[in-house]
């Protein structure tokens, strides 16, 4: 990706930017910006593309910062970009404007400029529902992308931000390395029930293996599976399950399984399911 401003620092003019379009070796994308060499241009070219056409200040942010970073999926929506001052309309771009940016909240990553983590979770709980914000920065600690300690520095100095106040609550709930949608709706369950929290993704050293149940009560020698569509439904995996399951058990475990379709559309039921097999009413 280029722009005009690159490509004249290279000591290229208008006229020599307009030849090199007619023959194939400049592709334009925005006004301004070209692909250089073909126009087959990458997920990551889009985000680098969309920066250059909103000028030296701008930065990726919102959802794209956030795939960017890697812990959302992408869902083919126009790339975010923030700009300091004046908000400018970028035909395929969605343009936020900041009052300011400071230096702690823009980094580069694959060498675009993007809001960091933290900045970009502050910015995401302005425009997201709590559910998905959660699970964003759950990805996000999991990750090792941000702390709690720099979310709390940065809502400090968020000056009334629109989504300091719902990204403190999610917070507050404390770090929690879920690893899937699942995960987070059985953990919601259980806080939402009052009932202790379990261990989630901790390893347990049996018969020379290490078997990371998703959801452990270590005293009541109970671990539970979140079996989310997308990961269990492959043989391989359902193999890996079974042989896990096999160990837990051998070892004086036992092991309740829960699929999504029963914790979203049942979640009476499969709480009652774990109160009795924890032993409680």
């Amino acid at each position: 990706m280029v722009s005009t401003r690159q490509l004249r620092d290279y000591g290229l003019n208008g006229t020599a930017v307009t030849r090199r379009v007619k023959k194939g070796r400049l592709h334009p994308l925005h006004r301004g910006v070209y692909a250089v060499g073909h126009p087959a241009v990458t997920r990551e070219g889009r985000f680098m593309a969309a920066v250059l056409a909103c000028g030296a200040r701008a930065c990726l942010s919102h959802f794209a910062a956030a795939v960017l970073w890697g812990f959302m999926r992408w869902e083919d929506r126009l790339p975010d970009v923030t700009v300091v001052g004046c908000e400018r309309h970028v035909e395929g771009l969605r343009v936020h404007r900041s009052r300011a940016l400071l230096p702690p909240d823009v980094l580069r990553h694959k060498a675009i400029r993007v809001t960091s983590p933290a900045r970009t979770l502050l910015d995401l709980a302005a425009v997201l529902p709590e559910r998905t914000l959660r699970r964003a920065v759950r990805q996000a600690q999991v990750d090792r992308r941000v702390s709690v300690r720099q979310i709390l520095e940065l809502v400090s100095r968020s000056n009334g931000h629109r989504g300091a106040a719902k990204l403190l609550a999610v917070v507050a709930d404390g770090p929690t390395p879920t690893r899937s949608d699942l995960e987070d709706i059985m953990l919601d369950l259980f806080d939402g029930a009052g009932m202790q929290r379990p261990e989630i993704n901790v390893g347990l050293r049996l018969d020379g293996r290490t078997i990371i149940p998703d959801f452990l009560w270590r005293d009541r020698r109970l671990a539970i599976e979140a079996d989310g569509a997308i990961w269990h439904d492959h043989k391989l995996t359902r193999e890996n399950d079974a042989d896990k399951q096999a160990i837990l058990e051998a070892h004086g475990y036992r092991v309740v399984r829960v699929a999504y379709q029963q914790a979203v559309t049942r979640p009476g039921q499969t709480l009652a399911r774990i109160r009795a097999a924890l032993g409680e009413r």
